[in-house]
């Protein structure tokens, strides 16, 4: 079970659904958004709130992986996230172009991915510019 669920059940009441408030400004949003959608404010606010928790538990998994993978691996995806093509980070690395296609197949499969476009998606909202 994932941190945020178990984080979820630990405060939800025995016999009774979780209210939360909101603050006056995100209420506001949410009702603009809820009335552009012609949908009821609860529902609009229920979609919103799993389409986070969804995105949260992968970015977990995501980060789960990345900590699983090897120093090497860990800069060839950092470099695939960078754009570089398997011969430039085969330059950069100091390694034989094969040497990299083996790497970036491995991490794709631990990613569970099946391309480079995958890949940088999935990681879009991490910062690899330290790896420059």
């Amino acid at each position: 079970m994932s941190f945020w669920r178990r984080l979820l059940q630990a405060f939800k009441p025995r016999d009774a659904q979780r209210a939360f408030e909101l603050d006056q400004p995100l209420v506001e949003v949410l009702q603009q958004f809820a009335e552009t959608e012609k949908r009821p404010r609860e529902e609009v606010a229920a979609d919103l709130l799993s389409a986070a928790l969804i995105k949260r538990q992968a970015a977990e998994e995501n980060l789960r992986t990345w900590r699983a993978l090897s120093t090497r691996e860990q800069q060839v995806t950092a470099l695939i996230c960078l754009n570089y093509t398997n011969p430039q980070i085969a330059a950069r690395l100091f390694l034989a172009p094969d040497t990299i296609k083996s790497h970036v197949r491995n991490v794709l499969r631990k990613f569970n991915v099946h391309s480079k476009a995958e890949l940088r998606l999935a990681l879009n909202d991490w910062d690899f510019s330290e790896w420059k």
